[in-house]
Parts: C-alpha cells; structure tokens; sequence
C-alpha cells in the first residue's frame, strides 16, 4: 500500500508536550490519569475496564457536554514504554488503529499520534472533526502534564 493510499484513511497529530517522555507516556497508559484529558474539549470520562497489557481491553464511556453517552471499546496491542502505545478502537462510532510515538525533544517529548482507518471513504465525513477534537485533546494533555509536573 503506498504512502497516498494511508494520507486518505489517517488524521495525524503532532505535539510537543512540555514534559519528560515518562510523564507523557503515562499520561497515556495510567487511567487516572488519561480519564482526566482524553476526549475532546467539554467532555469526560468514565472507565469501565483498563488492562494495559497485549490484547488488554479498555472499555469506557465519554459523556458529552451536552449529556449524551458514547460507550466505547478499545484493545491494546503494542505497549513499548516509553516510546510507543498501539490500539485498535473497536466501537462504538469509529473503527480506527491508534499508533502513538513519544520522543525526546529539547522542549519536552513529540508526541506523533496517527489514528487508520480502514478506508478513506470512512474517515472522509468525520476528518475535519477528528483533526479538531485531536487538537483539544492534546491541549487537555498538556494541561494535565503542566499541572503535575
């Protein structure tokens, strides 16, 4: 598969978070921690189940700000601490593969988040909100990193 065939089906995000890549890898893998800022601007989190481990499941419900619920299931596939986190989102509204790469930079850690989906007729109808809630979830991110730090 050639590179412009993935441009179609990936929304990437890059950040540089003001913080060690230990503390940014467990904002992503500790669940106190990430139910605090994943999930776009406005919205929270309750986790039902989190195994961090190969094939682990994590199971929770984000609750919009205007009171709905959206249930949703992920599992774990690639757990490389501190430089890498891999998941594939099953349900409930987007099937996506979640690839996460953490790496020293002299401000912090870069963090490349790239999220596949299995066609770009998929992704197409919901880019542009991805691409946005994305963004204000590495703000939550970097908030939370600056507030413990």
């Amino acid at each position: 598969m050639s590179d412009e065939d993935l441009t179609g089906r990936e929304v990437r995000t890059q950040r540089i978070i003001t913080a060690p890549r230990k503390r940014a890898f467990a904002a992503w893998t500790d669940p106190e921690q990430l139910a605090r800022w994943w999930g776009p601007k406005g919205f929270s989190n309750t986790f039902h189940r989190f195994e961090l481990k190969p094939e682990g499941l994590w199971e929770f419900t984000m609750h919009g700000p205007d009171g709905a619920a959206f249930n949703n299931t992920c599992v774990f596939k690639r757990i490389e601490p501190p430089g890498y986190l891999e998941f594939d989102h099953l349900k409930e509204m987007h099937f996506y593969k979640a690839m996460v790469t953490f790496t020293n930079a002299p401000q912090g850690t870069r963090i490349d988040w790239t999220m596949r989906f299995d066609t770009a007729e998929e992704l197409a109808p919901i880019r542009a909100f991805i691409a946005k809630a994305n963004e204000e979830n590495m703000d939550k991110l970097q908030a939370l990193c600056t507030d413990a730090s």
